[in-house]
């Protein structure tokens, strides 16, 4: 049976990251993806421009439009854009609860621009993080969302990802992207354990989304019924690829996209 996956997330009309990303990793790995849009932005590679927020009314009839009809095995949050949203996105989906919710606490663009607002931050903290299942952090999001300085090393991290399963989410996926060296650790942690992924850095500038992208593959993998720890390594793995494969496309001037079909356009 193909799963089908939600994404609540905002739009990227140049295609690589938001729910432009999320529909086509949930392709990429299977699922069938459906979207409800929580705000239109206008961007590029280079950088957001504007953002223009859907009202939050229209986000909650959009997700109980798709619940009333639709089996949905699993939810997808990205960028929630205001407080108001993140409250609406909450209150839809608590009657639903018993999939998998995977929040990726967006909050800045890869070009620098704030896409959530100061007050937004404890509204995902006190409405969205108690009814997700899994978070996707990186570092600078996981040290806002906790009030402390960026981890700097594993051992810090190992304590944040603890730390932020004391807000609500039973898994936590801390993404050590932002660390130096020449390896890129994730470390997913439940309960009292913790599991360490990690995998080679790639030497490109093409890395547009790949937050959004890795937050819909685990989705997309919870969905089919993978374990945490399976899930999170075919996710891993997919997005790896995709950035491994990042310049072969021709997408802007930018930080451009991965290539989400970096297994299926082989001949092409």
């Amino acid at each position: 049976m193909i799963r089908n996956v939600l994404s609540i997330a905002g739009s990227d009309p140049s295609g690589g990251a938001g729910i432009q990303a999320d529909l086509k990793a949930f392709s990429a790995r299977g699922v069938f993806g459906m979207a409800a849009l929580t705000a239109l932005t206008a961007q590029n590679t280079t950088g957001v421009t504007g953002v223009h927020a859907v009202p939050p009314e229209f986000v909650a009839e959009q997700i109980a439009a798709v619940f009333a009809d639709i089996r949905v095995d699993a939810v997808k949050i990205g960028m929630i854009a205001n407080a108001e949203i993140a409250s609406a996105v909450a209150d839809a989906l608590r009657p639903h609860l018993g999939i998998a919710i995977v929040l990726d606490p967006v909050m800045v663009a890869k070009g620098g621009a704030p896409l959530l607002p100061g007050d937004a931050v404890a509204a995902l903290r006190d409405h969205l993080l108690p009814i997700a299942t899994h978070l996707t952090p990186n570092l600078p999001e996981a040290a806002v969302l906790l009030g402390a300085t960026e981890a700097t090393d594993r051992d810090m991290m190992q304590v944040q990802a603890a730390a932020l399963t004391a807000l609500g989410p039973p898994a936590v996926l801390l993404k050590g992207g932002h660390l130096s060296g020449d390896d890129s650790p994730d470390v997913l942690v439940i309960e009292d354990d913790a599991f360490w992924f990690t995998g080679p850095r790639h030497a490109t500038t093409n890395t547009h989304g790949t937050g959004c992208t890795l937050s819909a593959a685990l989705a997309a993998e919870l969905a089919k019924g993978l374990s945490d720890t399976d899930a999170v390594a075919a996710a891993k793995t997919y997005v790896a690829g995709a950035v491994a494969a990042a310049d072969e496309l021709s997408v802007g001037h930018g930080h451009g996209p991965t290539h989400h079909f970096h297994a299926l356009w082989r001949d092409a």
